[in-house]
């Protein structure tokens, strides 16, 4: 040690955890392909968000005259826009003049049909099938009905946990793979602690992830309040925050177990067999949330699975599904495995990290 550094102070913990996080936003920062993949996710959310914008708005609208004693039965009808008028007479008047597509009114005593509809050509099909007298219908397991939004809510839950899963997760995987082909761990360790090395690389990538996320959830409640989908995004705001919230956790989770994977081998063309496991826990709540998003017992395991309840809580949420408290205790267990997790890949970095030739067993880095 020479005299210019014997009498510098050692950085803090947490001095040293700051600026290898600092390290790894900046890296990533300036990396293509990340910038690249952002600005992709971005526009699939902004395209989603535009596409059901044009959707809602291609639904047309009926407009239909009506007497006082009908008007508050039609304004519940979707798509129809009422107009009051005093008699048959103003409500025929209105309709030959092409003001309204078709004309409500009360039947004549005796007739089949409580109501009669006037039009000039064609009676609209949307009024006729709305009018129309429909049998009972009961329905056994109404929590397996599906719909289209239901579908679309849970394939954008999916793909965001998805896409930013994997690429974060890997990046930090192969980051530490890097460090220790090309040596410089070496040099970092002699700089700052290990454990801080590590923890560094989880905060940095994680804070990427979060901004990702949050840009996300913003952009979408953005693009659905000027669209005018204030009905989708009054069913999407709860379920969306928790989304944000279950995702950040969720993530440290993930970004340990990679940071851990990674200093388990020496060259990154061994990296994608050892990653295995830890992609799954990625891939298969994915998979899941897309088949079986109709499924109420599949989505509330997945919900109370850590692995898998970033997705399977909030799309129960949106459904409805979920009781007020049952986030609350998801939540609380996810806490506790990220909190097992940190732990185990911390054990796994330190136990591995030196070790360079053949890939470290799990065994052998756990057990150190």
């Amino acid at each position: 040690m020479n005299s210019a550094t014997a009498g510098r102070p050692s950085p803090r913990f947490s001095q040293s955890v700051a600026l290898v996080a600092e390290r790894e936003i900046t890296t990533r920062l300036r990396s293509k392909s990340f910038l690249i993949t952002t600005g992709i996710l971005l526009l699939l959310v902004l395209g989603g968000v535009i596409a059901g914008g044009i959707f809602s708005k291609s639904i047309s609208t009926t407009t239909v005259a009506t007497v006082g004693s009908l008007s508050s039965e039609l304004s519940n009808v979707p798509g129809v826009e009422v107009t009051t008028v005093e008699d048959r007479t103003e409500a025929e008047a209105l309709v030959s003049e092409g003001t309204v597509d078709a004309a409500v009114l009360p039947s004549e005593e005796g007739a089949v049909s409580p109501v009669l509809i006037i039009a000039n050509s064609e009676a609209p099909s949307l009024l006729v099938q709305w009018l129309s007298v429909s049998p009972e219908v009961i329905l056994l397991d109404p929590e397996n009905q599906s719909s289209p939004l239901s579908y679309i809510a849970a394939l954008g839950f999916g793909i965001i946990f998805f896409i930013s899963g994997m690429t974060f997760g890997p990046m930090i995987a192969q980051s530490v793979v890097e460090e220790k082909q090309t040596r410089i761990v070496e040099i970092l360790m002699s700089a700052v602690p290990v454990s801080a090395l590590m923890a560094g690389k989880v905060i940095g990538n994680s804070l990427l992830a979060f901004a990702q996320i949050i840009a996300i959830a913003a952009l979408a409640v953005v693009g659905l309040s000027v669209t005018g989908q204030a009905e989708v995004l009054s069913l999407l705001g709860a379920p969306l925050l928790w989304f944000v919230g279950f995702f950040i956790i969720g993530f440290v989770l993930l970004a340990a177990l990679f940071a851990g994977v990674g200093a388990m081998v020496s060259r990154q063309e061994d990296l994608g067999s050892a990653m295995t496991p830890v992609t799954m826990l990625i891939m298969l709540p994915y998979f899941a949330i897309i088949f079986f998003n109709d499924n109420a017992t599949v989505l509330t395991v997945m919900s109370y699975i850590p692995f898998s309840a970033p997705v399977g809580m909030p799309m129960r949420l949106f459904l409805g599904t979920a009781e007020w408290w049952e986030p609350l205790i998801s939540l609380v267990l996810l806490l506790v495995t990220t909190g097992l997790a940190v732990l185990l890949g911390a054990r796994i970095y330190n136990n591995s990290l030196l070790k360079v030739g053949s890939r470290v067993s799990w065994s052998e880095a756990i057990k150190g």
